[in-house]
């Protein structure tokens, strides 16, 4: 799974989870509930990824910690829904689906690990091209 519950309280309070996973009382979040969004959300974001990466991913990037917190927390709302909430779901599917598509990368190597980036530039040059040995002599 790409996030976990308390990364959807941190992200989203308490109350709201416990509001949206309590149907009796609203005050206490139900950890079963929260997984279970939790769990869905991550397998949508593998069945757009899965193309392109090889599942499980073992390191996930953070971005999906975010994405995946926003898929489950759509996930945990039944009827009403709120424009934010709604907004941030489209944006994480639009994101995931770029990511299938080829269009966004996760920064991720074919081995699952993050790339290394190299922090030196090296430039090389082929030599002059206009020199008196090149210009069979027109210079």
């Amino acid at each position: 799974m790409y996030c976990s519950t308390d990364d959807l309280i941190e992200r989203f309070g308490a109350s709201e989870l416990a509001q949206l996973t309590d149907k009796d009382a609203g005050q206490i979040v139900q950890p079963d509930v929260v997984s279970a969004a939790i769990e869905d959300a991550s397998n949508t974001i593998d069945g757009y990824i899965g193309g392109r990466y090889p599942l499980p991913l073992a390191n996930p990037p953070a971005v999906l910690i975010k994405i995946s917190a926003d898929i489950a927390r759509y996930n945990l709302y039944d009827n009403v829904i709120p424009d934010v909430v709604e907004k941030q779901f489209k944006a994480a599917m639009d994101f995931v689906k770029a990511v299938g598509k080829g269009d966004v990368r996760l920064g991720l190597s074919a081995d699952d690990q993050a790339s290394a980036t190299s922090e030196h530039i090296e430039m090389r040059s082929s030599g002059s091209v206009f020199s008196r040995d090149n210009s069979k002599g027109f210079i």
